[in-house]
């Protein structure tokens, strides 16, 4: 199972999608349900073909996933109506329990999923995939339905950029992987830290702390591990896959709620709410400076809410 070039500890939690057919995962599965949650926001153009093809091939072929629920994220295009044209089951996450408040963000619309899916496991996958396959969903669900003791599956994946098959992750290259070598070594065999394809067992993930921006995946990792175990967390090569990508000073707001939350796990403090980030654009007499108030807020485990 192990792929060359593993780091030593973790050849035994490293697998391939093709390691498990499709009749091994259904007999495994049994009367276990699964969720597939598709967190989204503006994803209009990408969305719906991610929906249809799963719905098709793994809800009524495979007969593997027993719901597809899209999280709409504040869009302010169509992607609610064609993720429903697609076969979805659509929520808008500032409506999920609005008791609770509502935050930008893809950890709060991942957050709120808690309350409107009902499987025993939830597979995450991103909305704005452009090169990808429908196996992605059973690889992820392999260890978790053949391993009890595993709690969270991270995918792993070529994603091309302009030097080779594996640039394409700028922030897990320059940000996630530095932090994990300095602050949480034994995490350090994990391909893709931040990979939006991911599986997690329902009961674990709502005993969770969630930020509601895009250090959910990292969180979500280092947590596993303290309170389970690295035993508990297993990954999947799961071949190719490519996404549109983000404008840089975008992945700076980015960098800066990944920071924010590994900072809060290596001291045990969080910092604040908001994170004011001063970046630079050209300006009328030169260089402006122009300062984002990047969010960085957690929300707490699902399990103690009312």
């Amino acid at each position: 199972m192990s792929e060359p070039g593993v780091v030593e500890g973790w050849d035994a939690r490293t697998y391939a999608w093709r390691d498990w057919s499709l009749d091994d995962l259904r007999a495994a599965k049994g009367r276990t349900t699964v969720s597939l949650v598709v967190p989204a926001r503006n994803e209009e153009a990408t969305v719906g073909a991610v929906v249809a093809r799963c719905r098709e091939v793994l809800l009524e072929t495979a007969d593997l996933v027993d719901e597809i629920v899209v999280i709409d994220s504040d869009s302010t295009d169509g992607t609610y109506a064609v993720a429903a044209d697609a076969g979805a089951t659509v929520h808008r996450a500032a409506e999920i329990r609005p008791d609770l408040g509502s935050h930008r963000g893809k950890g709060e619309a991942m957050w709120k999923s808690q309350f409107v899916t009902r499987g025993d496991l939830t597979v995450f996958m991103d909305a704005d995939l452009l090169d990808w396959d429908t196996h992605f969903v059973p690889g992820l669900l392999g260890p978790l339905l053949t391993d009890p003791q595993v709690q969270l599956v991270k995918g792993f994946y070529e994603r091309p950029g302009a030097e080779g098959p594996y640039e394409g992750g700028r922030v897990t290259e320059l940000v996630a992987r530095p932090l994990v070598a300095l602050l949480f070594p034994p995490l350090a065999g994990l391909v893709q830290p931040l990979a939006g394809e991911w599986a997690v067992r329902r009961e674990h993930f709502a005993r969770l702390s969630v930020p509601t921006g895009y250090a959910v995946e990292l969180a979500a990792l280092v947590d596993t591990w303290r309170t389970r175990g690295v035993d508990a967390i297993a990954q999947v090569d799961l071949g190719r896959r490519s996404h549109s990508h983000q404008p840089l000073l975008d992945l700076g707001a980015m960098a800066t709620q990944i920071l924010t939350a590994a900072w809060a796990r290596s001291t045990h403090s969080h910092h604040a709410d908001a994170v004011a980030l001063t970046q630079f654009l050209p300006g009328a007499d030169g260089v402006a400076a122009h300062v984002v108030e990047v969010p960085v807020v957690e929300r707490p485990p699902a399990a103690g809410c009312p």
